[in-house]
């Protein structure tokens, strides 16, 4: 069982909202209308772990370890909403979400795969830890630079919990696992063949709700995503490389094979699939 040493580690980094937050350094003449907007957006985003939490634990039902280690990250991840829109109860209450546009991004993810699902997350991780340290960068104001620094180390701690999780799995279900997780590997670090950011609040979960059934369709300004990664925080070529990059290098140590591009993990798929029975479900997209 991997959440007691998980709650341990976490609990040992985790840091305090009172207490590593700079909220006396605040600079009213750094924060623009347009950074201010952002936040609220990302604390929106935030609060959809708690439909992502119902998810992992109707799919995870047989999974008890993994489903007690969602108490740690269902709160540190509504955590980091909390303090985005503290940030703005404090220094811009107008921008306060309110529980209306909270809850419109509380709605039922189709059932999938839950190897498919946690390879997935893991992948958004990575791209999360990534996105929120441009942010940081891109703001100008001290405390929220700090809260994204701060959001940023918890993505990046998520991720490899998560990839003990997928090591686990490995142990478990051999190349099923492994074909779950190249095939998620493939599509997640493909995304400058893909017109929308790849991450799981952007990806379609509810086939009855499409098309408005991905986190961002619900948001105040569904467009909003984009216009953030492409001119605001500017998430270019480099910095999608370096997202490329984590996860290959990720895999890589999974898998204990190296995988210099997103062709060679696809190469190694293929391998791993012909190992399978033919009578092993085709994996479908993950929620």
């Amino acid at each position: 069982m991997l959440y007691p040493e998980l709650f341990q580690s976490l609990e040992s980094v985790r840091w305090v909202m009172s207490k590593d937050v700079p909220w006396d350094q605040f600079d009213p003449a750094q924060l623009s209308d347009e950074q201010a907007r952002t936040i609220k957006m990302n604390a929106i985003t935030e609060w959809a772990a708690l439909p992502a939490t119902e998810m992992f634990l109707r799919d995870n039902r047989n999974d008890s370890d993994f489903s007690a280690f969602m108490s740690v990250w269902f709160y540190e991840e509504q955590k980091h909403a909390l303090v985005l829109m503290e940030y703005l109860r404090r220094f811009r209450p107008d921008l306060v979400p309110t529980e209306e546009e909270l809850h419109a991004v509380r709605f039922d993810f189709d059932p999938a795969p839950p190897l498919e699902t946690l390879m997935l997350h893991f992948c958004g991780e990575i791209r999360l830890n990534h996105w929120y340290r441009r942010a940081a960068e891109w703001h100008t104001e001290p405390v929220i630079k700090q809260i994204y620094k701060l959001i940023a180390q918890d993505e990046a701690r998520h991720g490899g919990a998560y990839l003990r999780y997928m090591k686990k799995a490995l142990i478990e279900s051999g190349d099923v696992a492994r074909a779950a997780f190249a095939r998620i590997g493939v599509l997640m670090a493909s995304a400058r063949r893909t017109e929308k950011a790849l991450h799981p609040t952007n990806l379609h979960v509810n086939a009855a709700l499409f098309p408005n059934d991905t986190v961002q369709s619900r948001l105040p300004d569904p467009a909003w995503l984009e216009h953030w990664l492409d001119a605001q925080i500017c998430f270019d070529n480099e910095w999608e490389g370096r997202v490329v990059d984590r996860i290959l290098h990720n895999i890589s140590l999974l898998f204990e094979r190296t995988f210099n591009s997103v062709q060679e993990l696809n190469r190694y798929r293929k391998e791993v699939l012909a190992r399978l029975p033919v009578s092993t479900p085709a994996a479908t997209p993950a929620a």
